[in-house]
């Protein structure tokens, strides 16, 4: 399984043990804070990581211990079974037949039980089957042919199309990915089991409205109404501070074992990280490396820099100055890539498909075509456009003193082009800020993230630019390269995954829907008396096991 990703090099076993040796350490040293504050890089602004925006935002780090599900990404990015949650067996190979049974003790916060119809809204909301939905991703769901469940039951049989068995199937129905149906049937008056009923049966105008619900009821803000947020993890939301932190605390419904400690401050990306890491209000920070420049750690601080499973690129907007392939391949020729991932301490990323490892099949997309945008060619820009000027407003989620750099260097090179590029980034800039035209580039990681953006499968990953996916940003739309990604989320054999690859390369670089830069580097910070914190590649982030996190005091 999950083929291409980091989970081929760590064994689930070695991620157990890893957990395991963390409680270990967790439990030897002797009293535990009652509080930890966590900093992320990016806004928290929707309990529903599965929308557009929410996939983008910083909620993945915030809310892995809060809504659960049967899997969960481990420190290498690898999926780890939550037997907390439940089990799944595979009962049929060709199709593939999966049964998912929910633990019988599993409840919300508030008290309903935790049962399959949450499966079928995720489901339903993920496949591409109700466009109303404004799903990140219909990645792997879209290949489920049906679930079958009977309304408040804790089991449920998802079979897959013929022939679209999907390899990375632990990614689906994990961690974030349920949200609780019950909460939309209350909404809408629906009754126990009305969700389910109306997907299932296809009701046209009452899936309209559980799609709105879906999309939009779970915003937060301070004055949210936590009766519509339960939980399914070790923690709940128990406030939205002023300032846009989420406070979460211990959820006293949780059946597995007691979260370590009982309250995690999430604190969104700010400008003032630097300052505080200096007071030591912030216990653990999880953020792009260079993101808030130069950051000096006091002595009880330790740092952590790896590389994640996103690629920092320049995403084009499918309207506006840069609709048309000339002048985004002009963009891209004055844009100096070498530089850009040198002062990021890191090699030019070249793939697109195969986005999330740094592996054998990476070469495979590094076509002849790279080296004409290896480095910057303001004449080569200028002949593509015909010597017209153009001026482009590139976009950032700020603060963010690498990206800025990253635009300086860009509007230095491309000058001499005639291109004139002009920096528009602000604090709420993000996927939406190119779907309302409010930009020409975003500067982002996979899926439009200021994180790492990454589900930590390139076949996942791939779906970035598949006409039908909601984080298909500059809306591209090639038949060919929708039938590669589709077959490779099918596909298993190295020699097939590699043909595929290759014969991708050369129409994304002509066709240039968006730019690959560099692979977006990680800084973990922990204070030298946290216990059980570990990075992780994906978009789930160090949050992956936060109710271990133990800060002695």
């Amino acid at each position: 399984m999950a083929h291409r990703t980091r989970a081929r090099h760590v064994t689930v076993l070695a991620a157990v043990l890893a957990v395991v040796g963390a409680l270990g350490l967790t439990s030897c040293s002797q009293g535990a804070a009652d509080s930890v504050d966590y900093a992320v890089d990016g806004t928290l602004i929707t309990y529903n990581t599965n929308t557009v925006a929410g996939a983008a935002s910083g909620g993945p780090q915030a809310f892995a211990r809060v809504l659960t599900g049967f899997n969960y990404h481990g420190p290498d990015g690898q999926i780890v079974g939550d037997h907390d949650f439940g089990t799944i067996s595979v009962v049929g190979r060709s199709p593939l037949v999966l049964d998912y049974e929910i633990k019988p003790e599993a409840v919300y916060s508030d008290g309903k039980p935790i049962t399959c119809d949450d499966m079928v809204l995720a489901w339903a909301s993920q496949s591409g089957r109700f466009p109303s939905f404004d799903a990140a991703s219909r990645a792997g769901y879209t290949d489920i042919a049906t679930v079958d469940c009977t309304p408040g039951q804790k089991k449920a049989r998802v079979s897959f199309a013929q022939d679209r068995g999907f390899t990375d199937y632990g990614q689906l129905f994990a961690a974030t990915s349920m949200m609780p149906s019950h909460v939309i049937a209350d909404e809408l008056g629906l009754g126990d089991g009305g969700v389910t009923t109306a997907l299932l049966s296809n009701d046209g105008p009452v899936v309209e409205r559980i799609a709105q619900v879906w999309n939009n009821t779970w915003n937060l803000s301070p004055d949210l109404d936590l009766k519509r947020f339960p939980s399914s993890g070790p923690y709940r939301i128990d406030a939205v501070t002023g300032d846009g932190a989420v406070v979460l605390v211990a959820n006293d419904k949780w059946w597995g074992t007691k979260p370590v400690t009982a309250k995690v401050t999430v604190w969104p990306r700010s400008a003032d990280l630097q300052d505080r890491v200096n007071e030591g209000a912030f216990d653990v920070v999880d953020i792009a490396a260079g993101s808030s420049g130069t950051l000096n750690l006091p002595d009880d601080y330790t740092r952590t820099d790896s590389p994640s499973a996103g690629v920092e690129q320049l995403i084009f907007a499918p309207q506006g100055p840069l609709a048309a392939v000339p002048a985004r391949r002009a963009l891209a020729l004055c844009t100096p890539r070498d530089v850009i991932a040198r002062n990021a301490s890191v090699s030019p990323a070249n793939a697109r498909l195969n986005p999330a490892s740094e592996d054998a099949y990476s070469a495979a997309e590094a076509t002849p075509q790279v080296n004409e945008f290896a480095v910057a060619n303001p004449d080569a820009a200028r002949a593509a456009l015909g010597n017209q000027p153009l001026t482009v407003r590139i976009g950032y989620q700020t603060p963010n003193a690498r990206l800025a750099a990253t635009v300086g260097a860009m509007a230095k090179s491309c000058g001499p082009a005639g291109i004139s590029v002009q920096d528009v980034a602000g604090e709420n800039t993000g996927p939406l800020s190119l779907r309302n035209n409010e930009i020409d580039v975003l500067i982002a990681s996979t899926g439009g993230a200021a994180g790492s953006g990454s589900t930590g499968s390139s076949a996942m990953d791939a779906y970035t630019l598949h006409s039908g996916n909601g984080n298909n940003l500059p809306r591209y739309a090639n038949e060919r390269i929708d039938g590669i990604i589709s077959t490779l989320a099918v596909t298993s054999d190295p020699k097939e995954l590699a043909r595929l690859l290759a014969e991708a390369g050369p129409i994304l670089w002509g066709d240039m829907p968006t730019l690959p830069l560099y692979r977006q580097q990680r800084t973990l910070l922990a204070s030298t008396k946290m216990y059980a914190v570990s990075g992780n590649p994906t978009r789930w982030g160090a949050g992956w096991n936060m109710d271990r996190w133990k800060l002695s005091q």
